[in-house]
Parts: C-alpha cells; sequence; structure tokens
C-alpha cells in the first residue's frame, strides 16, 4: 500500500461539493459532529449506568475524548512520516490528524442501547431465544449477521446505507475516512476464528469498493478479506488508550476504586526512574489538594505518555504495516512497562469495574428490554397480518421502511431501529408496550 493512494478525497457517491474553506476531510468531521446518531450517544452507556449526581462517561463523552487522542497521535505521525518523507509535504498526509480524528468520533455510532451487552442482547435473541426459528429462511452469510451483531459493522451500515427517503451513499464521506473506521476487514461469514467482523453481508459490495480506492491488500482473491487500512491502528490505539485509563477515573470517581489503587495503576504507566516527572508530579501535588484533580493529572499524563509511545510505534512499523504484515494492535508492541501497566489496569478494570453489580445490572437490562423489543418489532415486520402487528410497525420511522421482502433486510430494519435507540427510549418504549408506568 501507498500513502498516495490510501488517502482518496473521492466520496461514496459523486459530490458537487460547493467551494469551502474546509478540506474533504474537516467536512467529513463536521457531518458527524452535526448528525443524530452521533448526538444520540449522549444517553447511550459507556460502562457505567448514566449519570445521577456523578457525571461519569457516555458513548459521546467516550467518543470526543477518542477523537482528541487520536488527533495527537495522528499529528505525531504526520510530522514524522513528512520528516521521513519529505515528498510527502504536499499530500494528504498532512490531514491525517482529522481522518482519524473523525474516524474516532464515529467509531461507536453502530454501539445499541446499553453498551457492549446490547450486542450480546441482539445476538442473543437469534442464536439461542425465540428468532432461532427463523434460521432455516434465512441464508447461512446473512444469518451469521444476526447471530453474531456487530457494532462495528453496524458503524460502517449507518454511515454508508441508503435509508428510506435518505439520500444514497449515506453520509456520503470519503473513502479515506471509511478505510480508517474499519477495525476489522472482513464480513461475519468469513470472519472464521477471529472473534469480531466489520462488515455486514448487505454492505460488501460497497466495503469492497472502499477497499479498492484506498487500494487495500486483498488478503485472498476469492473472499472479500483485505488487511486493515493503516490509520486504523491509529483509531483503535486512541480507543484502546481512552476507555482503560478513563474507566478507571469514573470508577475512582464512583468509588469503585480507592484513590490508593488508582493513583497507583496510574502511576504505573510512568518510568520511575524519571526525576524530571517526580519533581513534575511533586510541585503539582503541593498546589493542588484535589483528590480528583490529582487524578486527572495522573490520568492526563499517562495519556501523553501512551501517545507518544504508539506514534512512535507506528512510525517504526510503518513498512510492515503498508505491506499488510503487521500483525496484533499498537499497544501490543509497547515497552515492557507501559505494556505491564496496561495489562494490570485491564486484568483490574474486569475484576472491579467490568464485572461490578452497577454494571452487570445495565448488562441484565439490556438483555431483558432488547430481548423484548426483538421479539416484538421482529414478529410484526415477519407477519404482519394482525392488527397488534400492524399498529407495531407503524412505530418504525419511515427511513427504517425495508427496501426488499427478504427476511433478512425486514430484520435489518429492525436492527437499524433498535440499535439506534439510546437508553432510555429503549426504556421507555419497552415499558409503553408493556403498560408500566415510568
Amino acid at each position: 500500500m501507498n500513502w498516495t493512494q490510501l488517502l482518496p478525497t473521492q466520496r461514496l457517491t459523486s459530490s458537487t461539493d460547493q467551494k469551502d474553506i474546509r478540506s474533504a476531510f474537516q467536512r467529513d468531521y463536521d457531518r458527524i459532529i452535526f448528525s443524530s446518531p452521533f448526538r444520540r450517544l449522549q444517553n447511550k452507556t459507556q460502562v457505567f449506568p448514566l449519570p445521577g449526581s456523578v457525571f461519569v462517561h457516555n458513548r459521546l463523552t467516550h467518543s470526543l475524548e477518542v477523537a482528541s487522542v487520536g488527533r495527537s497521535i495522528a499529528r505525531i505521525v504526520s510530522r514524522e512520516l513528512i520528516k521521513k518523507m519529505p515528498e510527502l509535504a504536499n499530500t494528504a498526509v498532512n490531514e491525517i490528524d482529522t481522518i482519524v480524528s473523525t474516524a474516532c468520533l464515529a467509531h461507536d455510532l453502530g454501539n445499541p442501547p446499553f453498551g457492549h451487552s446490547g450486542e450480546k442482547a441482539i445476538s442473543s435473541y437469534f442464536e439461542e431465544g425465540s428468532g432461532k426459528i427463523l434460521k432455516e429462511q434465512i441464508p447461512a452469510n446473512q444469518w451469521s449477521d444476526l447471530i453474531n451483531f456487530e457494532g462495528n459493522a453496524n458503524a460502517f451500515r449507518t454511515l454508508t446505507h441508503q435509508f428510506s427517503g435518505r439520500r444514497k451513499g449515506g453520509f456520503s464521506l470519503t473513502y479515506a475516512t471509511l478505510a480508517s473506521l474499519i477495525k476489522y476487514p472482513y464480513p461475519s461469514f468469513y470472519k472464521g476464528d477471529r472473534k469480531k467482523y466489520g462488515i455486514f453481508n448487505s454492505e460488501i459490495s460497497t466495503f469492497e469498493v472502499v477497499a479498492q480506492n484506498c487500494g487495500l491488500i486483498k488478503k485472498d482473491q476469492d473472499m472479500p478479506v483485505y488487511v486493515r487500512h493503516p490509520l486504523v491502528y491509529l483509531v483503535e490505539a486512541a480507543d484502546d488508550i481512552s476507555y482503560l485509563i478513563m474507566d478507571m477515573e469514573d470508577a475512582h470517581k464512583l468509588r469503585i476504586l480507592s484513590t490508593d489503587q488508582t493513583e497507583t495503576m496510574l502511576s504505573a504507566f510512568h518510568d520511575q526512574e524519571d526525576k524530571e516527572f517526580a519533581n513534575y508530579k511533586n510541585r503539582i501535588y503541593q498546589e493542588v489538594t484535589d483528590t480528583n484533580e490529582r487524578i486527572a493529572f495522573l490520568r492526563a499524563t499517562a495519556i501523553n505518555r501512551l501517545v507518544k509511545a504508539v506514534s512512535s510505534l507506528f512510525v517504526a512499523h510503518e513498512e510492515e504495516i503498508l505491506a499488510g504484515e503487521f500483525t496484533g494492535s499498537l499497544v501490543d508492541y509497547l515497552d515492557d512497562d507501559l505494556k505491564n501497566a496496561m495489562d494490570s489496569s485491564r486484568k483490574l478494570s474486569v475484576k472491579a469495574i467490568y464485572n461490578h453489580p452497577e454494571v452487570v445490572k445495565i448488562e441484565l437490562t439490556g438483555f431483558h428490554v432488547l430481548g423484548t423489543l426483538m421479539e416484538e418489532f421482529s414478529n410484526a415486520v415477519l407477519s404482519p397480518g394482525s392488527n397488534y402487528h400492524r399498529k407495531l410497525q407503524s412505530l418504525l420511522p419511515e427511513q427504517f421502511t425495508p427496501l426488499k421482502a427478504d427476511n433478512y433486510t425486514k430484520l435489518q430494519s429492525v436492527l437499524d431501529f433498535i440499535s439506534g435507540m439510546t437508553d432510555l427510549y429503549a426504556m421507555q418504549l419497552y415499558k409503553d408496550l408493556r403498560g408500566i408506568e415510568s
């Protein structure tokens, strides 16, 4: 792969962009920021229940922070690539910070309500719930989408699918931005023993257009399986850094982690022999006595060190990445001290945060609410004969009207509707259908 071809400004649909002070990639960024799916992230769970008196992260604040971290990583990478290859100075490499930050903003657009448990709830309806009786009615390559619902693939669909009454090409983003978002560049039916995938069967042809226009390497000529766009590694690193560090800060605010635990975990991201940082920390601590501000200081400096580290790793492994030979993620290649700090934080998060009773309650709520909504609306679109089902169908917004008559397309219209809901709307609709007073 080469940088000239990897960063095209062409869009998924022919565009008659008027003259604009913004570049094509800056317009991509603005299209995400001003979109309804992006705004709805403010009422979608990140990890902890949506806030009461203590404000913790939701999908919106998480996405904004990932975009900030991604932009910083990409700026360093851009500077170093141009320093290494001066011929790139007047190319789109100058704008990879905008491309990466846009992909970071969009990376969670396809996530359903109630965090990752929402994905599991939707998959479970088809895999082990009442929806499993539909297996014989749907081709295997489409069924694999349903029993493994994936927010990553749904984000690509959200951005590129032509919904009823909407324009062709969805958000009509540039090929470069779309490719930078596809963390798993293969469909569900071809994922093999890999846990995740990035493309629904319905978007394979769109995905191939994006991949070919960016010059991505096809791994198998008989299957739509490609290597990642290089900028995906920057988006992934920004997400890995942000959620792990910020989840600990949230857990501290909610008193799930003690101050000592949190300080110990965040301090591990710093070189204990670095006297310059030790002196800097002492000066800050002498001035700042507020506990939350001290934790914020440690969080910010930990992120800063990780940003510098993954940027250097990308530049060091650039040739492998462009050749499609790089495996794993950038954080897998961190020096031992940073990698150990990441691993320790991840283990603590799984033990103390992700299995905390309040988090588990949200997951259980998601299973019950989304399982019910999936059953109600799936039955309505597949068997619309009864008066009840016709009334249910009338609740589907016009944009989710199925454009084809097959069962897979009908079920996707339900998935589009439900996955786009906020936690609060899903809960309220569930109560409405069950006759439960708020």
